[in-house]
């Protein structure tokens, strides 16, 4: 009998993100007519959770969308890859955040301009022991400190933390992590690049720490552990989301028998490049399953 798919729980923000394809940015005051336009849901958790869902795991998010025409469309897009929602604003009319992106095509390269949680406050976590209970990994983007606490408080399976960047309200999370993946721009207060930070990171004792620097080489800490991988190298198009991707991707295969730290860190590279390297927020999903099978 096949073992049941790794649960995982991703606690979050959600957005709408409209995203263009453009040749060249407009300066002030210009227009520029894109080559290519998508509407998806984005969002750390929400990357991450379609992510972990199209490699093969059961994705629950827990988020805020509220019950606006927006929210209609982000649950569709993401009920259509198998992402269980938890929203902790289902009784409001309140839209859910909308993100505008720019994606200059000869590079990958992305412009966001987002409002984050600003636009729909959660002041009171849902009930998320029946999710949360079961969960073989959790992760926590800080976004909505409200849920955040509440998952981490009830979560019995590994906290991952996902760093993008400094909020105030991650200060109680990161000792309840098992591992943080932070971003090369992730600065702790006091810290001034990205190996105090992790230095920092590993002096509040926790267990993995993990700092990704595009498509540089990805720098991990494991107790006495350290050392590096390098991701694939691919013709970048299209970098939207490729960190929440690779956190996603981490998680999955983390929760893999017999997995360890820095194969956990070359596969979920290896999923983030795929992304990369084709056009559009879902597209690249339908290669996903070909890295998603156990090594031989």
């Amino acid at each position: 009998m096949a073992a049941p798919p790794p649960r995982g729980v991703f606690v979050g923000l959600t957005t709408l993100d409209v995203v263009h394809h453009v040749d060249v940015r407009p300066a002030a005051d210009q227009k520029t007519t894109a080559s290519a336009q998508f509407v998806a849901a984005g969002g750390p958790a929400a990357n991450a959770a379609v992510t972990f869902a199209g490699l093969g795991g059961a994705a629950v998010l827990v988020t805020a969308i509220g019950r606006g025409a927006l929210g209609t469309v982000i649950r569709a897009d993401l009920e259509s890859h198998s992402v269980t929602i938890v929203d902790a604003a289902a009784d409001r009319t309140t839209d859910a955040p909308v993100s505008a992106v720019a994606v200059t095509r000869s590079t990958g390269e992305r412009s966001v301009i987002g409002i984050d949680t600003t636009a729909l406050q959660v002041h009171r976590a849902p009930e998320l022991a029946e999710h949360i209970d079961f969960a073989d990994v959790v992760l926590l983007d800080g976004h909505h400190p409200v849920l955040a606490e509440a998952a981490a408080n009830a979560a019995s399976a590994p906290i991952v933390v996902d760093a993008g960047r400094w909020k105030p309200t991650m200060r109680p999370l990161l000792p309840r992590a098992e591992a943080v993946i932070a971003s090369a721009d992730f600065r702790v207060p006091g810290t001034t690049n990205s190996e105090e930070t992790a230095l920092a990171l590993l002096d509040q004792d926790i267990p993995t720490v993990i700092t990704t620097h595009g498509s540089g080489p990805v720098r991990w800490w494991h107790g006495s552990e350290f050392a590096t991988v390098s991701p694939p190298r691919v013709q970048a198009v299209d970098t939207l989301g490729a960190g929440d991707v690779f956190h996603g991707a981490y998680c999955y295969f983390a929760c893999q028998p017999g997995s360890d730290v820095p194969t956990s860190i070359e596969r979920a590279a290896a999923v983030a490049a795929l992304k990369c390297e084709i056009p559009g927020p879902r597209a690249w999903l339908h290669r996903l399953p070909d890295l998603a099978s156990p090594r031989r």
